[in-house]
Parts: structure tokens; sequence; C-alpha cells
């Protein structure tokens, strides 16, 4: 007779019957908690083989050490994971057969079954685990390893239950990609602008550098998108994000923040003079008309440029400040540029 220890409530322990041999899954004791159908009605060793094939059916990798974390047992979804046949890994030691290293660093990770057993709690793997195949093939993981008790309490072993993450990894990119990009163009979003912004002041702040945002509007955009139609509409934001986009150096960055709004962001410039040269720049590339559904269009752009430090310490004063700049240029004929600076000159 067992004490089984319950990875749902940690501290909770179950009255069980004997441990199956080969995975360690004890069969109820009588008056404890059963399944549905009557266990009493099943010898030891067919409930050995109801535990086998459950754990063979579900989705989830099991792999169960003992104390000294030798493999006890696998069941199919983690012979497949590691390489390893049931009858192969049983007897080796759980690092030869579960391999892990952190994909973050490229550090070997301490195993966590060996971990649930020295620090005797639950134990889950932080993101960026990847285990090595038998084959050498890495595989990302996610995975949580809990310690087994018997009925005195002590540590007879430790199990983890593992799956395959890459699937997942590759949905949490994704998601994290789009939270940060604008879903139309492909650029940098508000967000991810406002981080770059940040990230440029403080490295211009250091290297004694200037910075530069010039923040854009499309003169007339609603007309234009009202008479054509959205989608024509929305095939020329993409097609202006990527002629920003051919004015500026590898390391600056352009970024849509909805509408017919763009923001420009110069690093590590000497001068203001860097920002003037490319507002002239994006104003003669979008002097010529362009199609759009076989249709000939005119865009033209307002432009308000903050520069770091004179027009703001910070991401948002600067964003601002263009912002203000480039509504004084609607104001003022639109098709053109305004430095924030000359709005403070007096006139």
């Amino acid at each position: 007779m067992f004490r089984t220890f319950s990875p749902h409530h940690p501290r909770t322990y179950f009255e069980t019957g004997p441990a199956c041999p080969h995975c360690g899954v004890s069969a109820p004791a009588a008056g404890q908690p059963t399944l549905a159908f009557p266990l009493s009605a099943f010898g030891a060793d067919s409930f050995n083989d109801i535990a086998l094939t459950t754990l063979d059916a579900i989705n989830q990798a099991v792999l169960v050490i003992d104390p000294e974390g030798v493999v006890v047992y696998l069941n199919n979804v983690a012979e497949g994971l590691t390489g390893w046949s049931r009858e192969e890994a049983k007897g080796r030691s759980v690092e030869q057969v579960f391999f892990i290293f952190d994909d973050t660093i490229g550090a070997v990770e301490q195993n966590p079954a060996r971990r649930a057993i020295n620090e005797d709690r639950p134990v889950r793997l932080a993101l960026g685990r990847v285990l090595m195949r038998r084959d050498g093939a890495s595989v990302a993981i996610e995975d949580s390893a809990t310690p087994i008790h018997d009925r005195h309490g002590t540590t007879t072993g430790a199990v983890i239950v593992f799956h395959d993450a890459r699937h997942s990894r590759t949905a949490l990119r994704k998601m994290s990609h789009d939270a940060q990009h604008d879903h139309l163009t492909g650029l940098p979003n508000r967000m991810l602008m406002m981080e770059r912004l940040t990230q440029a002041v403080g490295l211009a702040r250091r290297h004694g550098k200037q910075t530069a945002l010039l923040f854009i509007d499309l003169d007339n955009f609603k007309q234009i998108n009202d008479s054509l139609g959205h989608s024509a509409g929305d095939a020329l934001l993409k097609d202006i994000a990527v002629e920003i986009g051919n004015c500026l150096r590898t390391t600056d960055t352009v970024s849509r923040h909805g509408g017919d709004e763009f923001v420009v962001l110069l690093s590590e410039i000497e001068a203001p003079e860097d920002a003037l040269q490319v507002a002239e720049k994006l104003l003669a590339r979008f002097a010529e008309p362009r199609k759009i559904d076989r249709r000939k269009v005119q865009v033209t752009l307002s432009i308000g440029i903050s520069v770091y430090p004179e027009d703001g310490q910070d991401a948002t004063t600067l964003m601002e400040n263009a912002d203000t700049a480039m509504y004084a240029t609607k104001e003022n004929g639109r098709n053109g540029y305004r430095f924030f600076q000359q709005l403070q000159e007096p006139t």
C-alpha cells in the first residue's frame, strides 16, 4: 500500500494499492477515490495494463525516474520526443535520456526531475529550453517535474511531463510581432517606435549625439481614400511605407501610427541639418504623382521635426513636439516641414 503524490494539490496524498512496476502508478486502495468504473473488478495486473494504456494514450510525454535519477519508465510520446525506446532508456541516467539546455544562452540546464527531488516540490522549466534527442536533433519543449512520495512521505522518485513546444514558440513569436507591428504595412507600430525612441535617446545621450523625429501626415488622404475606395487606400499606404523606408538609412526606423500618420526616427545624427536633408528627400520623392489601380494620385506630406536634446529629453516629449510641428506645417500650406524650434522663435 502506497501514498501517491497529487500534482494538482501539492501536499495531498491518496492511499493506493500496489504500484505498477513499469511506471509507478498505483491502484486506489479501498475507500479511496476511484475511476468511473469499479477497479475492484480488476486485478493488480489488469490495473497496471489500464495505467500503461492511459499513459500511452495521452498527448503529453511522461518520463519517470527513481530517487537516484535512473529512468524507470517512458510513455510512447516520450519515446518519440527523446528518440529513446522504453527498453533502451530504462536503467540509464535521466541526463542521458532527457538532456536539456537553455537555448537563449547555450548553457546546460539542471534536470528538472532532480530539482523536484532535491527541492521536494513541483518544478516548471522556463521558456527557451531545448531537449537534445538521441540522434542529436534538438526540440523546443515545455515541461514540469513533480516528486513522487510513498505513504510515509519519503521521496521515491519524480515524474516529468513535457511536450513539443515548437508550435507554441512560433505562435508566441507571431503574437509578439503582431503586438508591435502595424497589420497593414508590417511597419513597427507606436508602441515599438516609442521603445526604440527611448533607446535612441539613451544612446545619443551617452555618445554625445543628437536624435531626430519626423512626424509625417499625408495631405488630403481622406479624399483619396473616399474617391478610390478603401482597397486602393490600403494599397497606397503600403506603397508609401516602402517609399519612406527607401529614403532612410538601415539604422533608422519608420513606423505607422494608424490612419495616414507615419513617424521616422533618425538615430545618432550630428546636427539638425541631417533631419532637414531627410525631410527634403522625402518631399522630393513624393513630388511626382503615383499610380494606384491605374489611376494617378498626387500625395504630398506635412512633416514636423523635433530634435533631441533641444526639443525634449524623453521619448514622449519628442513625439508630442514633432506632432505639434507637423500641425504647424499643415496650417501653413501643407507639403513641407517645420522644426519645433521654429515655433519657439519670436515672430
